[in-house]
């Protein structure tokens, strides 16, 4: 089997999935396939990544970089995965682990980082030299490029933004809901979907899901809408606060309340007010390569390994 610079393997190992995608040089897809993640085996995990990605060096007939998408992260301190919600992980060695199985360097980033370098470099901010990656989903992370590198920090916590006190909260935001992270008032619980969900339900007295808040606000319901223009306003204060600390060039918005068109709209609208400028040159944008971002992420990572 012939070893080839042009051939890239990312891996997103989810709670239920655990996808593979091969990359050429240019970003081209030359395979992606998927399986059922193992539950709770860390061993069996081990060998489902290792057969998937020998079966595709079989089939493509080179062998490639590598890089895994995980829901944890590395700590410094360890070596070791935390905070992962497929608890198999935790403590465990994953990128030597699967260095050693696979006899090559493995590089391993949580999927907010994952995300932030796909978008960084071949996605909505490819060619910016400062991209800022938000997801925005059932929970809410993000992930720092500069230079289209991670940033990853001694601490590797670098973009854990959603774990940041909402800033400028009003007097009816104080101290805000209660995160699992045992504080209150984080960024996540505001502008995640179940964070939209419960700031409707506690205004306007109604259950709905973060999707038929924002189709029913675009078609004319007042407290929808309402609730819809709060969410944007706590985004744009979020956002400008990372804009006076970090000043990206670019922010992409992942996760499913990306989707939300108005957000491109309004947020920059609304967040010169924040901003310590007299300008915002900072562009909002969708991302190019969507759900895909988390494991063509991963590919790239691959390189940074060699």
């Amino acid at each position: 089997m012939t070893t080839t610079d042009d051939l890239h393997f990312g891996i997103d190992l989810g709670g239920t999935k655990i996808e593979i995608i091969a990359l050429d040089g240019q970003g081209q897809v030359l395979l992606r396939r998927r399986v059922p993640t193992p539950r709770g085996d860390y061993g069996a995990t081990l060998d489902a990544i290792v057969g998937l990605i020998e079966s595709a060096e079989q089939e493509l007939g080179g062998r490639g970089t590598v890089g895994v998408g995980t829901p944890g992260a590395l700590s410094p301190a360890t070596g070791l995965i935390k905070n992962a919600n497929s608890t198999c992980l935790i403590g465990q060695p994953l990128d030597r682990d699967l260095a050693e199985r696979l006899g090559r360097p493995v590089r391993v980033a949580n999927d907010a980082n994952c995300f932030a370098l796909s978008e960084a470099t071949d996605g909505a901010g490819a060619g910016a030299e400062v991209v800022f990656g938000v997801i925005i989903g059932t929970g809410t992370g993000a992930g720092i490029v500069v230079h289209g590198r991670v940033l990853t920090g001694p601490n590797a916590i670098a973009g854990e933004w959603g774990h940041n006190p909402l800033p400028w909260a009003e007097d009816d935001e104080r101290p805000g809901p209660a995160c699992y992270c045992g504080r209150q008032g984080c960024m996540e619980t505001w502008v995640s979907g179940p964070g939209l969900q419960r700031d409707h339900a506690r205004v306007a007295g109604e259950s709905l899901d973060a999707r038929d808040i924002a189709s029913r606000a675009m078609t004319g319901d007042a407290a929808c809408r309402d609730s819809l223009e709060r969410y944007a306003g706590r985004l744009a204060r979020g956002l400008a606060h990372v804009i006076n600390v970090l000043d990206p060039d670019v922010i992409v918005l992942g996760g499913g309340m990306s989707n939300m068109d108005y957000l491109y709209r309004r947020v920059p609208e609304l967040w010169g007010k924040w901003v310590f400028s007299d300008t915002v040159n900072t562009r909002l944008l969708a991302p190019v390569h969507g759900d895909s971002s988390g494991v063509r992420g991963a590919a790239w990572l691959g390189r940074e390994a060699t």
